[in-house]
């Protein structure tokens, strides 16, 4: 079952056990799919609903920051909420390990010695990554670090 047909199917779930939140999520979820699959003229693969749904989830995590420094922790609330849901949809994200691993692997391959090569190496710890949920501010801090200690 695709991504798309199982946010449909808990659109139903969510409807019949009066869920407002979580209904709500999901619409604002299919909604944006739809866009999307207009925007390219077919349906999207899973992939691309994945990236998608973690775009939703970076914008949840930046308005919980902009929220909280304008003191308005019932928005800060509502957005967690929703944050929630949103990663239940979204594959596990890779450990501690797994992500030093990648960045090690990342550096060897492309060879960097410097921070100029950081976009590189970023690049290619994300392609070591793929089919997992990566936070792009956690890696590319990863990054930093390492190639700070080579250079």
């Amino acid at each position: 079952m695709s991504l798309s047909e199982t946010i449909q199917k808990d659109i139903v779930t969510a409807m019949k056990s009066k869920e407002e939140m979580k209904l709500g999520v999901l619409r604002l979820v299919k909604a944006a799919i739809q866009l999307k699959e207009v925007e390219k003229l077919r349906k999207l693969d899973d992939q691309e609903s994945i990236q998608l749904l973690q775009t939703l989830v970076k914008q949840r995590k930046e308005s919980i920051d902009q929220f909280a420094k304008g003191g308005r922790q019932d928005l800060v609330d509502k957005e967690q909420k929703e944050l929630v849901i949103l990663e239940h949809y979204l594959p596990a994200g890779p450990s501690q390990a797994e992500m030093d691993a990648a960045v090690t692997k990342a550096i060897a391959e492309t060879g960097a010695n410097s921070m100029k090569q950081m976009g590189a190496v970023v690049k290619a710890a994300k392609t070591a990554l793929e089919g997992k949920t990566v936070d792009g501010k956690a890696l590319s801090d990863l990054v930093r670090e390492r190639l700070a200690k080579l250079g």
